[in-house]
């Protein structure tokens, strides 16, 4: 009697423990071992990022269904995503009116250009700044801070007075002699980029390869440079997309002869109607509506085509250089 009471408590306890077991890999199943590793967690990150990603991309997602739409699924209130029938006649229009093969050259030329050469100059300030050592560098610091602080508007009519005794307008010598002296788009943020990113390296490299007798420029070019690839994207990617997407200094200083695609989309309604478009144009416009999402992507799907490819360099490099601190 004794011994079946004993072997019926164990088994009591063994179930009770074995519940408790199931219990506690269920409790770390749902919320994991931190309370940010569990299946609630992530749930939650999922959902939270799935807000996140419909609101970039919704706009997106509107544009590509507005551009495919014909003018009677544009007129029938009852057509919201999906059309009845794919057009291509927006895409057509729109090509034709953003002179898009002249004008993608053009967009690209100011672009790359600029951006290239901002990396080898801002590359080589700012690791003049961070590991060199001469008289004023604490005021040209200061100086290059500010060039990032003043707005382009202030300066707009001396650069304009500038460039118009030079002949540079409507050239893109007007971004790209800039960019040669470190004085173009944004180029006092890269050169910061590159600064927090050469103080992270380590200065043994330095010092043994000045042991080997490599001169200065040797010392950067061989060593050095090859190093900050991540950087180097990074400051890429930003100025191509900042580059690409200029419309306030190149309405300043471009006209017809050499008009990029930010300016040919301001301009595509005069191209479709032939004359400047008026207050009722200007208004969301079903006839035109098509036409100038359709304009729209052809601008975004370069730089998007861009980044997809280098996304993962990208991130990469915006983590090494300090960019999200």
């Amino acid at each position: 009697m004794k011994t079946a009471m004993i072997v019926k408590q164990y088994s009591q306890r063994a179930r009770l423990a074995l519940v408790n077991r199931k219990a506690q890999k269920v409790k770390l199943l749902l919320l994991g071992q931190h309370m940010n590793d569990g299946l609630v967690a992530k749930l939650i990150l999922i959902f939270l990022l799935s807000i996140v990603a419909y609101l970039y991309l919704q706009p997106l997602f509107y544009m590509i269904s507005t551009m495919l739409k014909s003018l009677a699924d544009l007129l029938d209130p009852t057509v919201q995503w999906i059309p009845r029938k794919v057009d291509w006649g927006n895409l057509d229009n729109a090509y034709a009116g953003l002179h898009y093969a002249s004008s993608l050259v053009h967009t690209l030329t100011l672009a790359v250009v600029p951006s290239l050469i901002s990396i080898l100059v801002c590359s080589l300030t700012g690791y003049a700044l961070a590991r060199l050592q001469f008289p004023g560098k604490t005021v040209f610091f200061a100086l290059i801070f500010m060039t990032f602080l003043i707005p382009p508007q202030i300066i707009i009519i001396p650069l304009y007075v500038i460039y118009s005794k030079l002949g540079w307008l409507d050239t893109p010598l007007v971004f790209i002699v800039p960019a040669l002296f470190g004085q173009g788009l944004k180029s006092a943020l890269f050169i910061l980029i590159f600064r927090q990113f050469f103080l992270s390296l380590p200065k043994a490299l330095e010092e043994a390869a000045m042991l080997d007798g490599a001169s200065l420029f040797r010392l950067f070019f061989r060593i050095i440079l090859p190093l900050s690839v991540p950087a180097c994207l990074v400051v890429f990617l930003f100025s191509f997309v900042w580059h690409w997407n200029e419309g306030y200094l190149s309405s300043m200083f471009l006209s017809h002869d050499f008009m990029p695609l930010s300016l040919r989309l301001s301009n595509l309604e005069t191209e479709i109607f032939g004359q400047a478009p008026t207050m009722e144009m200007l208004a969301v416009n079903p006839v035109t509506e098509g036409t100038k999402m359709a304009g729209a992507f052809l601008i975004v799907f370069p730089p998007l085509l861009v980044y997809m490819i280098a996304q993962r360099w990208f991130v990469e490099g915006v983590e090494r250089t300090g960019i999200v601190d």
